[in-house]
Protein backbone atom coordinates (compact mmCIF):
# COMPACT_ATOMS: atom_id res chain seq x y z
CA UNK A 1 0.00 0.00 0.00
CA UNK A 2 1.32 3.25 -0.67
CA UNK A 3 1.89 5.86 1.73
CA UNK A 4 -1.17 8.37 -0.06
CA UNK A 5 -3.51 5.50 0.54
CA UNK A 6 -2.43 4.54 3.62
CA UNK A 7 -2.95 8.40 5.04
CA UNK A 8 -5.94 7.68 6.11
CA UNK A 9 -6.28 6.91 10.50
CA UNK A 10 -9.30 4.35 11.23
CA UNK A 11 -11.73 6.46 12.29
CA UNK A 12 -12.54 7.17 15.91
CA UNK A 13 -16.35 7.98 15.90
CA UNK A 14 -16.25 9.86 19.05
CA UNK A 15 -17.18 13.62 18.57
CA UNK A 16 -15.33 16.44 19.18
CA UNK A 17 -15.92 19.18 21.99
CA UNK A 18 -17.52 21.84 20.34
CA UNK A 19 -20.10 19.30 18.79
CA UNK A 20 -20.30 16.92 21.41
CA UNK A 21 -23.83 17.51 23.17
CA UNK A 22 -25.42 18.33 19.42
CA UNK A 23 -24.26 14.80 18.15
CA UNK A 24 -25.47 13.12 21.18
CA UNK A 25 -28.70 14.29 20.41
CA UNK A 26 -28.78 13.95 16.72
CA UNK A 27 -27.86 10.20 16.89
CA UNK A 28 -30.99 9.66 18.14
CA UNK A 29 -33.25 12.22 16.93
CA UNK A 30 -32.27 11.81 13.03
CA UNK A 31 -33.17 14.68 11.32
CA UNK A 32 -36.61 15.11 12.27
CA UNK A 33 -38.71 17.19 9.82
CA UNK A 34 -35.85 17.55 7.11
CA UNK A 35 -36.98 15.26 4.79
CA UNK A 36 -40.16 13.34 4.76
CA UNK A 37 -44.13 13.05 4.34
CA UNK A 38 -44.25 15.73 2.15
CA UNK A 39 -41.30 13.91 -0.13
CA UNK A 40 -39.32 17.33 -0.03
CA UNK A 41 -35.57 16.92 0.12
CA UNK A 42 -33.61 19.80 1.92
CA UNK A 43 -29.92 20.36 1.34
CA UNK A 44 -27.78 22.63 2.45
CA UNK A 45 -24.75 23.88 0.61
CA UNK A 46 -22.00 26.75 1.32
CA UNK A 47 -21.07 29.43 -1.56
CA UNK A 48 -18.66 27.21 -4.18
CA UNK A 49 -19.62 29.07 -6.51
CA UNK A 50 -18.41 32.97 -4.96
CA UNK A 51 -20.81 34.92 -6.89
CA UNK A 52 -23.95 34.92 -5.66
CA UNK A 53 -26.46 35.78 -8.30
CA UNK A 54 -24.08 32.68 -10.13
CA UNK A 55 -24.36 30.29 -7.68
CA UNK A 56 -28.38 30.95 -7.45
CA UNK A 57 -28.84 30.18 -11.12
CA UNK A 58 -26.91 26.65 -11.20
CA UNK A 59 -28.41 25.39 -8.42
CA UNK A 60 -31.96 26.66 -9.08
CA UNK A 61 -30.99 25.29 -12.78
CA UNK A 62 -30.46 21.89 -11.22
CA UNK A 63 -33.52 21.78 -9.20
CA UNK A 64 -35.69 22.36 -11.96
CA UNK A 65 -34.35 19.87 -14.33
CA UNK A 66 -34.31 17.29 -11.68
CA UNK A 67 -37.86 17.98 -10.50
CA UNK A 68 -39.02 17.74 -14.38
CA UNK A 69 -38.14 14.12 -14.60
CA UNK A 70 -38.90 13.69 -10.67
CA UNK A 71 -42.45 14.93 -10.33
CA UNK A 72 -42.79 13.37 -7.32
CA UNK A 73 -39.80 14.41 -5.73
CA UNK A 74 -39.68 18.45 -4.44
CA UNK A 75 -35.61 19.88 -3.91
CA UNK A 76 -35.16 22.85 -1.62
CA UNK A 77 -31.57 23.88 -1.79
CA UNK A 78 -30.25 26.25 0.64
CA UNK A 79 -26.80 27.73 0.46
CA UNK A 80 -25.41 29.37 4.14
CA UNK A 81 -22.25 31.14 4.85
CA UNK A 82 -19.02 28.85 5.43
CA UNK A 83 -18.40 31.03 8.56
CA UNK A 84 -19.52 28.68 11.74
CA UNK A 85 -20.94 26.01 9.69
CA UNK A 86 -19.98 23.36 11.67
CA UNK A 87 -21.66 24.58 15.01
CA UNK A 88 -25.04 25.83 12.81
CA UNK A 89 -25.20 22.65 11.10
CA UNK A 90 -24.40 20.39 14.70
CA UNK A 91 -27.19 22.83 16.46
CA UNK A 92 -29.58 22.17 13.34
CA UNK A 93 -29.26 18.20 13.79
CA UNK A 94 -29.99 18.24 17.42
CA UNK A 95 -33.18 20.18 17.55
CA UNK A 96 -34.95 18.07 14.55
CA UNK A 97 -34.27 20.06 11.83
CA UNK A 98 -31.50 19.54 10.02
CA UNK A 99 -30.89 19.00 5.88
CA UNK A 100 -31.47 15.88 4.35
CA UNK A 101 -28.91 16.40 2.26
CA UNK A 102 -24.91 18.50 3.11
CA UNK A 103 -21.95 19.59 1.27
CA UNK A 104 -19.11 18.39 3.25
CA UNK A 105 -15.54 18.23 2.96
CA UNK A 106 -13.45 15.06 4.34
CA UNK A 107 -12.14 16.48 7.64
CA UNK A 108 -16.04 17.31 8.56
CA UNK A 109 -16.96 14.23 7.63
CA UNK A 110 -15.90 12.02 10.88
CA UNK A 111 -17.75 14.37 13.28
CA UNK A 112 -20.97 13.75 11.48
CA UNK A 113 -20.38 9.97 11.13
CA UNK A 114 -22.76 8.54 13.57
CA UNK A 115 -25.30 10.17 11.59
CA UNK A 116 -24.25 9.71 7.41
CA UNK A 117 -25.95 7.08 5.46
CA UNK A 118 -22.81 5.68 3.72
CA UNK A 119 -23.45 6.52 0.03
CA UNK A 120 -22.60 2.73 -0.47
CA UNK A 121 -26.53 2.27 0.24
CA UNK A 122 -27.82 4.34 -2.52
CA UNK A 123 -24.43 5.11 -4.79
CA UNK A 124 -25.43 3.12 -8.17
CA UNK A 125 -22.08 0.77 -8.77
CA UNK A 126 -21.61 2.12 -12.58
CA UNK A 127 -21.04 5.46 -11.11
CA UNK A 128 -18.81 4.00 -8.14
CA UNK A 129 -16.61 2.55 -10.11
CA UNK A 130 -16.04 5.84 -12.81
CA UNK A 131 -14.82 8.25 -9.32
CA UNK A 132 -10.87 9.05 -9.42
CA UNK A 133 -8.87 6.91 -6.36
CA UNK A 134 -8.39 10.35 -5.20
CA UNK A 135 -12.02 11.25 -5.22
CA UNK A 136 -13.99 8.84 -3.53
CA UNK A 137 -10.57 7.30 -0.86
CA UNK A 138 -11.19 10.84 0.21
CA UNK A 139 -14.45 10.16 1.79
CA UNK A 140 -13.88 6.60 2.77
CA UNK A 141 -12.97 5.14 6.26
CA UNK A 142 -13.26 2.05 7.23
CA UNK A 143 -14.64 0.94 3.59
CA UNK A 144 -17.66 3.02 3.80
CA UNK A 145 -18.42 5.85 1.57
CA UNK A 146 -19.11 8.88 3.81
CA UNK A 147 -20.58 11.27 0.91
CA UNK A 148 -20.71 11.24 -2.67
CA UNK A 149 -17.82 13.52 -4.56
CA UNK A 150 -19.10 16.00 -6.65
CA UNK A 151 -15.66 17.77 -7.22
CA UNK A 152 -11.86 18.27 -6.49
CA UNK A 153 -9.05 20.48 -6.03
CA UNK A 154 -5.46 20.56 -6.01
CA UNK A 155 -2.74 22.74 -4.63
CA UNK A 156 0.46 22.12 -7.11
CA UNK A 157 3.70 23.94 -6.66
CA UNK A 158 3.27 27.53 -8.92
CA UNK A 159 6.13 29.23 -10.11
CA UNK A 160 6.43 33.36 -11.21
CA UNK A 161 8.23 32.94 -14.52
CA UNK A 162 8.95 35.99 -14.30
CA UNK A 163 11.47 35.99 -10.99
CA UNK A 164 13.18 32.78 -12.80
CA UNK A 165 13.68 34.73 -15.66
CA UNK A 166 14.99 37.64 -13.53
CA UNK A 167 17.90 35.43 -12.17
CA UNK A 168 18.38 33.76 -15.55
CA UNK A 169 16.94 30.23 -14.44
CA UNK A 170 14.88 27.74 -16.71
CA UNK A 171 15.11 24.96 -14.62
CA UNK A 172 12.35 25.23 -11.66
CA UNK A 173 12.20 23.13 -8.53
CA UNK A 174 11.22 19.57 -7.51
CA UNK A 175 13.36 18.55 -4.53
CA UNK A 176 13.26 20.77 -1.20
CA UNK A 177 16.87 20.72 -2.57
CA UNK A 178 16.44 21.91 -5.52
CA UNK A 179 14.33 25.26 -3.95
CA UNK A 180 17.26 25.81 -0.68
CA UNK A 181 19.69 25.90 -3.66
CA UNK A 182 18.15 28.46 -5.50
CA UNK A 183 17.04 30.50 -2.63
CA UNK A 184 20.53 32.30 -1.75
CA UNK A 185 20.40 33.40 -5.34
CA UNK A 186 17.11 34.56 -4.95
CA UNK A 187 17.23 35.97 -2.00
CA UNK A 188 20.62 38.23 -3.82
CA UNK A 189 17.99 39.73 -6.66
CA UNK A 190 15.86 40.75 -4.12
CA UNK A 191 13.45 37.63 -4.29
CA UNK A 192 11.73 35.06 -1.94
CA UNK A 193 12.06 31.30 -2.58
CA UNK A 194 8.81 30.85 -0.88
CA UNK A 195 6.00 32.15 1.01
CA UNK A 196 4.36 30.47 4.15
CA UNK A 197 1.47 31.99 5.76
CA UNK A 198 2.57 31.18 9.64
CA UNK A 199 -0.44 32.89 11.05
CA UNK A 200 -2.49 29.95 13.17
CA UNK A 201 -5.58 31.10 11.38
CA UNK A 202 -4.63 29.39 8.33
CA UNK A 203 -5.27 25.94 7.71
CA UNK A 204 -2.20 23.62 8.59
CA UNK A 205 -3.86 21.57 5.22
CA UNK A 206 -2.37 24.22 3.19
CA UNK A 207 0.75 24.99 5.01
CA UNK A 208 2.61 22.73 6.86
CA UNK A 209 0.97 19.43 6.21
CA UNK A 210 1.89 19.17 2.64
CA UNK A 211 5.58 19.67 4.38
CA UNK A 212 5.16 16.98 6.59
CA UNK A 213 3.68 14.58 4.44
CA UNK A 214 6.80 14.88 1.86
CA UNK A 215 9.28 14.01 4.38
CA UNK A 216 7.61 11.11 4.60
CA UNK A 217 5.62 11.75 7.71
CA UNK A 218 1.74 12.02 8.94
CA UNK A 219 -0.75 13.45 11.51
CA UNK A 220 -1.72 10.73 12.95
CA UNK A 221 -0.67 7.11 13.81
CA UNK A 222 -2.45 4.43 11.46
CA UNK A 223 -5.23 4.01 13.88
CA UNK A 224 -5.32 7.22 14.86
CA UNK A 225 -5.44 6.94 18.26
CA UNK A 226 -2.72 9.49 18.65
CA UNK A 227 -0.46 11.99 16.88
CA UNK A 228 2.50 11.39 14.70
CA UNK A 229 3.78 14.78 14.15
CA UNK A 230 6.29 14.55 15.90
CA UNK A 231 8.77 12.03 14.65
CA UNK A 232 12.05 12.25 13.27
CA UNK A 233 10.10 13.30 9.76
CA UNK A 234 8.24 16.00 11.30
CA UNK A 235 11.17 17.25 12.91
CA UNK A 236 12.73 17.62 9.90
CA UNK A 237 9.94 19.25 7.98
CA UNK A 238 9.88 22.20 10.30
CA UNK A 239 13.65 22.25 10.47
CA UNK A 240 13.50 22.79 6.73
CA UNK A 241 11.04 25.32 6.97
CA UNK A 242 12.60 27.31 9.83
CA UNK A 243 16.12 27.44 7.80
CA UNK A 244 14.09 29.26 5.14
CA UNK A 245 12.64 31.68 7.28
CA UNK A 246 15.79 32.23 9.92
CA UNK A 247 17.95 32.74 6.17
CA UNK A 248 15.30 35.42 4.53
CA UNK A 249 14.10 33.28 2.02
CA UNK A 250 10.81 33.68 2.42
CA UNK A 251 8.49 36.90 4.25
CA UNK A 252 9.33 36.85 8.29
CA UNK A 253 6.50 39.14 8.72
CA UNK A 254 4.18 36.38 7.28
CA UNK A 255 4.49 33.96 10.01
CA UNK A 256 2.62 36.18 12.28
CA UNK A 257 0.79 38.42 10.04
CA UNK A 258 -1.77 37.88 7.20
CA UNK A 259 -2.03 40.69 5.14
CA UNK A 260 -4.40 40.71 1.92
CA UNK A 261 -3.09 38.91 -0.96
CA UNK A 262 -2.23 42.26 -2.89
CA UNK A 263 -0.48 42.97 -0.27
CA UNK A 264 1.78 40.30 0.17
CA UNK A 265 5.36 39.54 -1.93
CA UNK A 266 3.54 37.22 -3.53
CA UNK A 267 1.08 39.34 -5.19
CA UNK A 268 4.02 41.86 -5.95
CA UNK A 269 6.17 39.87 -8.10
CA UNK A 270 8.32 38.82 -5.28
CA UNK A 271 8.54 35.09 -4.92
CA UNK A 272 9.90 32.59 -6.48
CA UNK A 273 7.47 29.81 -6.02
CA UNK A 274 4.59 28.95 -3.34
CA UNK A 275 2.09 25.93 -2.49
CA UNK A 276 -0.17 27.96 -1.04
CA UNK A 277 -1.71 29.66 -3.60
CA UNK A 278 -3.80 29.10 -6.43
CA UNK A 279 -3.71 29.77 -10.32
CA UNK A 280 -6.88 31.96 -9.86
CA UNK A 281 -5.34 33.04 -7.03
CA UNK A 282 -2.49 34.78 -8.70
CA UNK A 283 -3.69 35.38 -12.41
CA UNK A 284 -4.97 38.76 -11.60
CA UNK A 285 -0.65 40.09 -10.20
CA UNK A 286 1.15 37.42 -12.52
CA UNK A 287 -0.62 37.16 -15.48
CA UNK A 288 -1.60 33.54 -17.11
CA UNK A 289 0.99 33.47 -19.26
CA UNK A 290 3.75 33.35 -16.28
CA UNK A 291 1.89 31.10 -14.10
CA UNK A 292 4.44 27.77 -14.20
CA UNK A 293 2.58 24.61 -12.71
CA UNK A 294 4.98 21.93 -11.20
CA UNK A 295 4.37 18.68 -9.20
CA UNK A 296 4.22 19.38 -5.36
CA UNK A 297 8.10 19.27 -4.13
CA UNK A 298 9.26 16.04 -3.01
CA UNK A 299 11.49 15.50 -0.19
CA UNK A 300 11.03 11.47 0.01
CA UNK A 301 7.69 11.81 -2.04
CA UNK A 302 6.05 14.45 -3.89
CA UNK A 303 2.45 15.27 -2.09
CA UNK A 304 0.33 18.33 -1.71
CA UNK A 305 -2.90 18.56 -0.19
CA UNK A 306 -6.26 18.95 -2.25
CA UNK A 307 -9.77 18.56 -1.61
CA UNK A 308 -13.20 16.42 -2.07
CA UNK A 309 -16.53 18.35 -2.01
CA UNK A 310 -19.24 15.96 -1.39
CA UNK A 311 -22.50 15.49 -0.51
CA UNK A 312 -23.68 13.48 2.70
CA UNK A 313 -26.88 11.80 3.20
CA UNK A 314 -27.79 12.60 6.79
CA UNK A 315 -30.14 9.93 8.66
CA UNK A 316 -33.62 10.44 8.70
CA UNK A 317 -33.99 11.57 5.26
CA UNK A 318 -35.83 9.41 2.77
CA UNK A 319 -32.89 7.34 1.31
CA UNK A 320 -34.71 6.82 -2.08
CA UNK A 321 -35.51 10.17 -3.02
CA UNK A 322 -32.43 12.34 -1.14
CA UNK A 323 -30.43 9.45 -2.79
CA UNK A 324 -32.18 10.12 -6.33
CA UNK A 325 -30.93 13.95 -5.95
CA UNK A 326 -27.69 13.24 -4.69
CA UNK A 327 -26.95 10.92 -7.70
CA UNK A 328 -28.52 13.34 -9.99
CA UNK A 329 -25.83 16.19 -8.89
CA UNK A 330 -22.95 14.00 -8.92
CA UNK A 331 -23.39 12.85 -12.55
CA UNK A 332 -20.68 14.74 -14.71
CA UNK A 333 -22.91 16.99 -16.95
CA UNK A 334 -24.63 18.18 -14.05
CA UNK A 335 -21.63 18.52 -11.68
CA UNK A 336 -19.53 20.43 -14.87
CA UNK A 337 -21.19 23.38 -13.92
CA UNK A 338 -20.56 23.62 -10.18
CA UNK A 339 -16.41 22.87 -11.06
CA UNK A 340 -16.08 24.88 -13.50
CA UNK A 341 -18.20 28.08 -12.15
CA UNK A 342 -15.55 27.32 -8.79
CA UNK A 343 -12.19 26.48 -11.09
CA UNK A 344 -12.29 23.24 -9.57
CA UNK A 345 -12.42 19.94 -11.21
CA UNK A 346 -14.27 16.57 -11.68
CA UNK A 347 -14.69 13.84 -9.41
CA UNK A 348 -15.10 11.45 -12.37
CA UNK A 349 -13.10 9.35 -14.75
CA UNK A 350 -15.97 9.77 -17.53
CA UNK A 351 -15.99 13.68 -17.21
CA UNK A 352 -15.20 15.62 -19.99
CA UNK A 353 -11.89 18.08 -19.79
CA UNK A 354 -13.39 21.47 -18.52
CA UNK A 355 -10.58 23.30 -19.51
CA UNK A 356 -9.39 22.23 -22.78
CA UNK A 357 -7.45 25.76 -24.02
CA UNK A 358 -6.35 26.28 -20.52
CA UNK A 359 -2.76 24.52 -20.37
CA UNK A 360 -2.63 26.06 -16.71
CA UNK A 361 -5.63 24.26 -15.76
CA UNK A 362 -4.94 21.26 -17.57
CA UNK A 363 -1.45 21.37 -15.52
CA UNK A 364 -3.20 21.52 -11.96
CA UNK A 365 -5.45 18.36 -13.23
CA UNK A 366 -2.39 16.66 -13.94
CA UNK A 367 -1.22 16.78 -10.34
CA UNK A 368 -4.09 15.35 -8.86
CA UNK A 369 -3.18 11.87 -8.05
CA UNK A 370 -0.32 12.89 -6.13
CA UNK A 371 -3.20 15.02 -4.03
CA UNK A 372 -3.89 14.19 0.28
CA UNK A 373 -7.61 15.75 1.56
CA UNK A 374 -6.07 15.55 4.83
CA UNK A 375 -6.27 13.23 7.78
CA UNK A 376 -9.99 12.24 8.49
CA UNK A 377 -9.79 12.45 12.28
CA UNK A 378 -12.89 13.73 14.22
CA UNK A 379 -10.44 15.63 16.24
CA UNK A 380 -8.59 16.82 13.07
CA UNK A 381 -9.32 20.50 13.68
CA UNK A 382 -8.73 20.34 17.43
CA UNK A 383 -5.16 19.06 17.17
CA UNK A 384 -4.22 21.89 14.18
CA UNK A 385 -5.64 23.82 16.43
CA UNK A 386 -2.92 23.16 19.28
CA UNK A 387 0.07 22.27 16.82
CA UNK A 388 -0.78 25.65 14.71
CA UNK A 389 1.00 28.19 17.33
CA UNK A 390 3.56 25.91 18.63
CA UNK A 391 5.10 25.91 14.93
CA UNK A 392 4.51 29.57 14.91
CA UNK A 393 6.87 29.24 17.98
CA UNK A 394 9.51 27.56 16.55
CA UNK A 395 9.52 29.50 13.44
CA UNK A 396 10.19 33.14 15.38
CA UNK A 397 13.15 31.54 17.56
CA UNK A 398 10.79 30.97 20.71
CA UNK A 399 11.28 26.82 20.85
CA UNK A 400 13.26 24.49 18.55
CA UNK A 401 11.24 21.83 16.22
CA UNK A 402 11.74 19.23 18.41
CA UNK A 403 10.56 20.97 21.53
CA UNK A 404 7.92 23.07 19.77
CA UNK A 405 6.52 19.36 17.97
CA UNK A 406 6.93 17.77 20.98
CA UNK A 407 4.44 20.01 23.33
CA UNK A 408 2.31 19.96 20.62
CA UNK A 409 1.62 16.39 20.61
CA UNK A 410 1.71 15.94 24.89
CA UNK A 411 -1.31 18.57 24.30
CA UNK A 412 -2.86 16.94 21.61
CA UNK A 413 -2.70 13.18 22.69
CA UNK A 414 -4.41 14.54 25.66
CA UNK A 415 -7.21 15.70 23.85
CA UNK A 416 -7.21 12.26 21.68
CA UNK A 417 -7.58 10.37 25.34
CA UNK A 418 -10.82 11.79 26.26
Amino acid sequence: MSRLSSRRPRLRVVAAPLLASALAGAALTGCGDSGGSDNTVTMWTYPVIFDEAKNKAYWDGLVKEFEKKHSDIKVKVETFPWANRDTALATAIASGKGPDVVYLIPDQMPKYANNIIPADEYMPADAKSDYLDFALNSVTVDGKALGTPVLTSANALICDKRVFDAIGESSYPETWEDLSALAPKLKDKGYYATSYGGDTQQTLNLTFYPLLWQAGGDVFTEDGSKVAFNDAAGVKALTWLKQLVDGGYTDKDLVSTTPKLEQTPVAKGKVACTWQNTPADVEPFWGKENIVVRPPLKDTESVGYGTVGALSMLKGADKDAAGEWINFVAEPGNAAGLEKQSGLFPARKSAKDLYPDDAVQQAVAATLPSMVAGPMQDKAREVMGLLAPEIQAALIGKKSPQEALDAAAKAADALLAR
